[in-house]
């Protein structure tokens, strides 16, 4: 039986056709969102819950493009800086710990017999329900926002790196033992370039965690960022400024996501075959 053009387990859209697939859900949600928006601006002009792409555009112009007066910023700017520096900090932070106890845990069975349970249990506390701690250990300053994306993102990544290490066939161990290697460079020579294109991956997927740490973190206490900027404007019902804020993150993790995608796919082509990238 022959499948559908489309949806079918063997189908093949052609190239005109997976693009007007990709556009099809957002230019619905667009069309929707317009509807709802001149129907009840049209009942109430100063409506403020679906504000016309005019509103949002003058919105963006305001916090993008005029100096703020008390603090002479860009304020959309300012709070992107201030966001990116957290979570880029705090994301390279857990991958580097993260692939140093993955990697050890996963080849050392006596490394792995202390640290592996002990990481399971840290990944199984909310990390938004020691917020407060973090605040109260390490003050409302940069420090306990890093530190809450860290201990968010860290284990996830701890634990997979882990599971790549065993899935390493055992023969390629013995035949480099036999070749007298040492245990260091088997460790940091052998496995770890094995495992680099799947850290990568594993940090693409833990970004959407990193952002929601992120935000949590800024709209209890901050002075400026993405997530501070918008729990802040919320008082004032100023969807025309959240909704383009909400937005511009998620392009920014777009790109950081499609970034990575890109150093996968240009520094270990290998990795690409199959599909996996995706």
């Amino acid at each position: 039986m022959k499948s559908p053009l489309i949806w079918g387990v063997n189908a093949r859209p052609t190239v005109w056709l997976r693009w007007v697939l990709l556009a099809l859900p957002f230019v619905l949600l667009i069309a929707v969102y317009l509807y709802a928006s001149d129907i009840r601006l049209t009942d109430n002009p100063a409506d403020k819950l679906l504000p016309s792409f005019s509103q949002m555009a003058d919105a963006v112009k305001t916090m993008a493009f005029t100096e703020d007066k008390r603090t002479g910023s860009y304020l959309l700017w300012s709070d992107t800086y201030a966001s990116l520096k957290r979570i880029l900090i705090g994301t390279l932070l857990a991958a580097l710990v993260g692939l140093w106890l993955g990697l050890n845990n996963g080849l050392f069975p006596g490394m792995d017999a202390t640290g592996n349970p002990f990481i399971t249990f840290i990944s199984m506390i909310p990390p938004l329900a020691i917020l407060p701690i973090l605040f109260i250990s390490f003050g409302v300053d940069e420090l306990a926002k890093v530190m809450l994306i860290f201990l968010g993102v860290f284990p996830l990544i701890s634990r997979d790196m882990r599971l790549a290490v065993k899935q390493i066939p055992h023969e390629q161990i013995t035949k480099a033992a036999t070749l007298g290697i040492s245990q260091l460079q088997l460790a940091y020579r052998i496995i770890l370039p094995q495992i680099m294109p799947r850290l990568i991956e594993t940090v693409r997927l833990s970004l959407g965690s990193a952002w929601l740490f992120l935000i949590a973190a800024e709209a209890i206490a901050a002075d400026q960022g993405l997530g501070y900027r918008i729990f802040l404007v919320r008082r004032y019902l100023a969807m025309d400024i959240i909704l383009p804020y909400v937005l511009w993150i998620t392009f920014l993790g777009f790109m950081m996501d499609w970034f990575l995608r890109w150093a996968l796919s240009y520094f270990y082509p290998w990795y690409n075959k199959g599909g996996k990238n995706d």
